[in-house]
């Protein structure tokens, strides 16, 4: 251990490792910055950029992202009350009555330094929990490793969302969707439809993109906002920073519940910060002032969803199991860069949790540092609206998409996901626990077969598995509980359904999904059809009973249709369609153009017509798209989609 905790210092003390990690830091400020994007969509688009990379160098990148992500998107949380990232929907609450009375300053310094002292606390938690928990782990056999993973996807479906039944079967489909490809045990294609393309499976990539950028991007569009409203940030930034101190047992508490909680598979940030408000309030003797503009409800809620991030790297580095669902995607860039997450990380790979631990720490103190040095002018950014940034958001998403594989299938995977995952925000579907269940796939079906060679099925009689058969028991019974008092399938929030026919369609979608899976995978042999039938046919049942529970619900009396906002506090100018058909614009053009005159068209096209932009503005910003794209690709050697242009006449550089 102390030849692997010197290497870890030696590589930490880099100026490389030092500057991806500032690299990282950086992007993961602009995302939080900018609504719509978050940590799963950020580390999406940088994935296909660290696949074969050195670890010591792509981890610390990835580290800094995640770390931070968290602490910019207090910004436009308290700037205009949207939450960058689902981890700042409690600090809406008191964080923007603060800047609507002109003390956003205020706000944000106890925000950043509440962030700055959770993140810390988070990664001396991460560093205790792999000392003490480190033999446990080597001890674990393939048998409770597989009742591991179950017991995640238990927590996970039952834990996230509002609906218990519903994540579960969100679980199910992701399953389902990762077990696209040869079969682990036999090598024999499932659910391919006879393609190459899926021979190999979905590309993390574009299931991350699909199912949280562009449909929070989406959702963004239609409130029609600019990022913020607040010109003046105001005084009291260092007033903020004494006030976190003052309040360093309530920072201290809300620590811990954020690591406890990030701990628990399924959970993630928006629950954690609402835990952090709950206690803030609860454990306050004035109340008053709750909702108002109290500061102690800006600094429970931002200590914990920093400490979160160490919390969720425990059973994600430690067992394998992604404790949130931008730990899923870091757990899938574990993979792609050869490192192997659970017993392996322990035994061969234990320099680089070191490296995990300290790159946490280092960029928690680097992200609040910039952001409190730096926040006047990076408040001056989010009055930019928001349609304005929206078409170059959507045109890197499409870029980094197609570096999954580089063939055209991952912009039509992008846009068919990414359309399914509009729905399944809009019917209030647990996005996380489908991703979560896409990521552990893999594992599960290699655990299955893996437990049945070694064990038979005398591995149900082994005393770890018992036992966490038992803990299973456990969660599903207070899960339920938890949950009694709710509609078992109706969301609350501001994406709950009003209307039964095309959450119905939804419905009947998933259902025709799980026959197919029946269809195609019958005829395999048993170590390649066991999983992805016995996954389907827990899925069925649960659908069916959704279907039964759903007869009875009454219909919400406001129809779905183009008129109405998806959070019910304002009109939009247009509905799903309209946005589904501009994202869809942006394929069809690269299409028939390639990918650099079709970006050059798209963007100026939405600046003018959509953002309102003039027209020789708009074309400025679309060739400055351009020259961008144009000269990343040459640098980089990146390859670009071609079109039908492409393929009729030789096109010179950059347009070929």
């Amino acid at each position: 251990m102390q030849a692997d905790l010197l290497q870890a210092l030696y590589a930490l003390a880099s100026v490389q490792h030092l500057l991806f990690l500032l690299g990282g830091v950086l992007l993961g400020l602009v995302v939080g910055i900018l609504p719509g994007l978050g940590g799963i969509a950020a580390l999406s688009l940088l994935l296909p950029f660290v696949y074969g990379g050195d670890p010591t160098l792509v981890l610390p990148m990835m580290i800094g992202l995640l770390a931070v992500t968290n602490t910019s998107d207090t910004f436009p949380a308290v700037l205009v009350g949207i939450p960058g990232t689902s981890s700042a929907q409690a600090t809406i609450m008191d964080g923007h009555p603060l800047a609507r009375r002109g003390e956003a300053a205020r706000a944000l310094g106890a925000a950043f330094s509440a962030s700055l002292l959770g993140g810390l606390f988070g990664a001396l938690m991460l560093t205790l929990a792999i000392q003490f928990a480190r033999p446990l782990i080597l001890a674990v056999g393939f048998g409770e490793q597989l009742m591991l993973v179950v017991l995640a996807l238990t927590m996970v479906g039952m834990l996230t969302g509002s609906s218990a039944i519903k994540g579960l079967i969100m679980c199910g489909m992701g399953l389902l969707f990762g077990s696209i490809g040869a079969a682990p045990a036999t090598a024999e294609e499932r659910l391919t439809f006879g393609t190459l393309y899926l021979s190999d499976g979905l590309p993390l990539v574009i299931v991350g993109l699909a199912m949280f950028a562009i449909p929070e991007i989406v959702e963004v569009m239609r409130k029609r906002t600019s990022i913020s409203s607040i010109p003046e940030l105001g005084a009291g930034t260092l007033q903020g920073f004494r006030e976190t101190l003052r309040h360093k047992w309530l920072v201290l508490r809300c620590s811990a519940l954020g690591v406890f909680i990030g701990a628990l598979p399924g959970l993630g940030g928006s629950v954690t910060n609402w835990v952090a408000y709950a206690h803030a309030m609860q454990s306050a003797k004035d109340r008053s002032q709750f909702g108002k503009g109290d500061i102690r409800g800006v600094i429970g809620p931002e200590a914990s969803n920093n400490a979160d991030n160490g919390g969720a790297l425990v059973p994600t580095l430690m067992f394998g199991i992604p404790g949130s669902g931008s730990m899923a995607l870091f757990l899938g860039a574990l993979v792609l860069i050869g490192v192997e997450p659970g017993i392996g990380m322990m035994e061969r790979h234990l320099d680089l949790t070191f490296i995990i631990i300290w790159s946490l720490a280092i960029a928690n103190v680097l992200g609040a540092g910039i952001c409190l040095f730096l926040a006047r002018p990076i408040a001056r950014l989010t009055l930019v609206p928001f349609m304005l940034v929206a078409p170059f958001m959507i045109v890197i998403i499409y870029f980094a998409a197609f570096q999954a594989t580089r063939a055209w299938e991952d912009l039509i995977a992008l846009f068919v996901l990414g359309v399914f995952g509009m729905y399944m925000k809009r019917f209030g579907w647990s996005r996380p626990a489908f991703l979560i269940g896409f990521v552990l796939s893999m594992r599960l079906d290699a655990s299955v077969y893996q437990s049945i060679q070694v064990y038979g099925a005398s591995f149900l009689q082994r005393g770890g598995v018992l036992l966490i058969l038992a803990l299973i028991a456990v969660s599903v019974y207070l899960a339920i509980r938890m949950k009694v008092q709710r509609d078992p399938l109706t969301p609350t929030g501001p994406h709950a359904p009003v209307d039964k026919g095309p959450q119905a369609v939804f419905l009947g979608l998933l259902i025709a999904i799980c026959l197919y899976t029946v269809y195609d995978t019958w005829q395999l042999e048993f170590l390649g059809k066991v999983f992805p039938l016995a996954v389907t046919l827990v899925t069925l049942s649960l659908l069916v009973a959704a279907a039964l529970l759903f007869r009875r619900q009454r219909p919400d009396p406001v129809f779905f249709d183009s008129e109405r906002d998806w959070s019910g506090d304002q009109r939009p100018a247009r509905g799903d369609l309209h946005f589904q058909g501009w994202i869809l614009a942006l394929l069809a053009a690269i299409g028939l153009v390639g990918f650099i005159p079709g970006i050059f068209i798209y963007i100026t096209a939405f600046l003018g017509l959509k953002a309102g932009v003039r027209w020789h503005l708009a074309v400025a910003g679309a060739l400055a798209a351009v020259a961008v794209m144009s000269v990343f690709g040459h640098f980089f050697v990146l390859q670009y989609p071609a079109g039908l242009l492409q393929s009729a006449v030789d096109m010179p550089w950059p347009l070929d």
